[in-house]
């Protein structure tokens, strides 16, 4: 799980807090398994989790981690979106992206794409021909994080965030190396320019390191395994589970001493924001605050007005 990753994490700044208040965790869920697009494996992290608990976010999938033979790599095919931004973290592999706006890109191992799809364009995400062709390791996540009521017609923009631009940090005994992707965190900043106040990061924990991390009192708190296993202040917690926290100013969480031959670590997405609180309405790839507005997007959509495929793309294929 290579993201990013430095030789030495004692030379960076430590971050702590002192005499603060825990927060309590008041739930931990295991996500399901499925298949997005067409064909690759998810887990969908939120599956179950009420969304006033979630807000600003809506959706996570972890996608793989896989090892695809040569020819099996997969990905979507052209796709519209309106009234949310996806983020899609890549830690192992590589993945194009194309909109009808004439955005997109490549991103790999450690780099994000904030796409803010605002009045709507059509999308599409896919590994590169010379990954189908000789497969590889694939792993990332794709976070969807709502728009508030002014802000769902926006125009759509992207963001390239490139691995070497996180911020980062250390645990005050460097027992984790934090990697800041939007937000602050202990006077840590990220890259990501977020429309809704929310923070991200990934943290990687040695094995039995215990993690003591400043948390904004307004924002709520999410902790997401993506591989390893350990505890969320004392309760057991294991890859493919979510811990929702309560009230407080500070994350507490550890790796067990024990890891497997393969993780080696204890690898954990930490996401939390100011929620919203506006009216949800939701179907497919549409996130706005009323049913007319999802029959209206779905309108604007077969009517062609959220753009169409670009003629050098055919129906789906590779360019």
């Amino acid at each position: 799980m290579p993201a990013i990753t430095v030789d030495d994490v004692t030379v960076l700044p430590r971050v702590g807090a002192a005499n603060a208040a825990p927060r309590e965790v008041m739930s931990i869920s295991t996500a399901p398994r499925g298949f997005e697009g067409e064909g690759f494996p998810v887990r969908r992290a939120f599956a179950g989790v009420p969304l006033e608990l979630l807000d600003p976010f809506i959706h996570m999938d972890q996608m793989g981690e896989v090892d695809y033979a040569a020819g099996e790599p997969k990905g979507t095919a052209w796709h519209p979106h309106r009234g949310f931004e996806t983020v899609t973290y890549i830690i192992d592999g590589t993945f194009e992206h194309a909109d009808s706006h004439g955005g997109g890109g490549l991103i790999t191992n450690g780099d994000t794409q904030w796409m803010t799809a605002g009045s709507g364009l059509l999308h599409i995400e896919r590994p590169p021909e010379d990954l189908v062709a000789s497969g590889g390791l694939f792993h990332g996540i794709q976070l969807w994080v709502n728009l508030p009521r002014t802000q769902k017609l926006a125009t759509p923009r992207y963001q390239d965030l490139r691995a070497g631009q996180v911020g980062l940090a250390t645990t005050a005994d460097a027992g984790a190396l934090i990697r800041v992707i939007a937000g602050e965190i202990g006077g840590i900043s990220g890259p990501g320019i977020t429309t809704t106040p929310i923070s991200l990061a990934h943290v990687s924990v040695s094995k039995g390191a215990q993690v003591r991390i400043p948390w904004r009192p307004d924002f709520n708190a999410l902790l997401y395994v993506l591989a390893g296993r350990g505890d969320v202040n004392g309760t057991p917690i294991t890859e493919g589970q979510l811990a929702v926290f309560g009230p407080g100013d500070e994350l507490r969480f550890g790796a067990d001493p024990s890891q497997d031959s393969r993780t080696h670590q204890m690898e954990v997405l930490l996401l939390g924001g100011a929620p919203i609180r506006e009216p949800l309405a939701w179907m497919g790839p549409f996130v706005m605050n009323t049913k007319a507005e999802v029959i209206q997007a779905f309108e604007d959509y077969q009517a062609g007005r959220l753009g169409t495929i670009p003629a050098h793309e055919g129906l789906g294929g590779h360019s």
